[in-house]
Formats: structure tokens, sequence, C-alpha cells
């Protein structure tokens, strides 16, 4: 694995050709592909679900990092997994407090990799509690629910917070205007993973463009 995880969002591949441009990015270097999952209720957008990453799942043997921005996420635990999730992503905001724990064991219970993700407003000291439970801690630097947006400095430091308490082996992942500047800012914070879609999907040069998150 390489030290820094580059995880492109296919939200930002041509879907009529989804199959190719994930082999473009294998081809690139890459080991996983982000899944962005919106319901339309938790973030106005509506994108991908069950079926779609099942579909992924026969096409790729990249570790499929699906990003969960869905109201009630312990609902589609199950279904995620079995479609053939490797590390599964659930919204802080989309859950009680008193079920965040329940919710990262149910994860893990199917065998794949827990992570959990806070949008712009929230606090990551609200995360530190569960940090030894999870795989994944993923930061928004931008709202979610769209792709292209501009990455906002002021959550890149959250990054410091979740750093300072995190076991060492957790991978502190950033979703959000990510390119080869502010991907450089999140890296010396202390991120080891990065999620990018149009700057690299938009890229002339797919490779370089990874390569320059590396």
């Amino acid at each position: 694995m390489n030290k820094v995880i580059i995880s492109p969002s296919i939200l930002s591949a041509d879907f009529s050709n989804l199959e190719r441009d994930i082999q473009k990015v294998k081809d690139a270097g890459v080991q996983w592909i982000h899944i962005d999952v919106m319901d339309g209720h938790f973030v106005p957008n509506i994108t991908i679900g069950v079926p779609v990453v099942q579909s992924i799942r026969k096409i790729t043997d990249l570790k499929l990092d699906v990003h969960l921005m869905i109201e009630n996420p312990q609902k589609y635990i199950e279904p995620f997994t079995k479609a053939g999730a490797d590390i599964l992503t659930f919204h802080y905001e989309a859950v009680k407090e008193t079920e965040i724990l329940n919710t990262i064991n149910k994860i893990k219970q199917f065998g794949v990799r827990a992570g959990i993700s806070i949008k712009p407003k929230t606090d990551p000291e609200k995360l530190i509690p569960y940090l030894k439970y999870l795989d994944m801690v993923l930061i928004m630097t931008v709202e979610p629910g769209f792709g292209g947006q501009e990455f906002m400095a002021n959550c890149a430091e959250k990054i410091k917070i979740i750093k300072k308490y995190a076991p060492q082996n957790l991978i502190i992942q950033v979703d959000g205007g990510i390119n080869e500047q502010t991907g450089m800012i999140c890296k010396e914070y202390g991120a080891n993973s990065l999620v990018a879609g149009s700057y690299i999907y938009k890229s002339s040069d797919i490779k370089k463009a990874v390569l320059s998150l590396m």
C-alpha cells in the first residue's frame, strides 16, 4: 500500500464508460476508488445505489471505498457490504450519538473496514471517543453533496486534532477540493488518504495527477 492512499471519486468519471474510467485510475497506480452514495435527503443530490456498487465489484479488484451520505445508514450496511464494499463510511450527523458505536460494530461484523465522516460545521472533538474503534475518519473540506467545490482551508485544520488523538493505524482521509496544492496541505497536517474527483478525472494526464497527490 502506498504511504498516501489515493481514492479517486468516480462521481467525476464518465458513467457511460465507468469500467474504462475505473481502469484508467488503476493503471495510474491507485488501489482504491471512492464511491459517493447520496440519497437526496441527507444531501440534496442523488447518486449511486447498491446495484451499481454490485456491478462495479464485478469489473474491478480495487478496494471499494463507499461513502454513505445518507439518512439511516444502519439500514444499508448489510446491502452495501454484500454488494462488495471494502470500506464503509457513514456520517456522524446521520446517526444518533447513542447509536454510533453500534453502527461501527455492525459494519465490522460484516468483515469490512468502518469509517466515519464529518461535515464542515461538525467539531472533530466529537469523534475522539470513537477513534480507537474506527479504521478511518473522513474529513469533508467541502459541503457534501456535489463535486467540484472549492477547498475549505479551515476544515483541513481538523486533521491536526484527529491526528493528535488517532491510534497509529487510523486512516485519516480528506475529501473536497483536493488537488496538488491542497493535498500537500492535508498531508502536512497528518492526512494519509486523499479523495479527488475532478482533479484526477478532468486532468489531461490522469497518471500525472494521481502521482502529484502521493
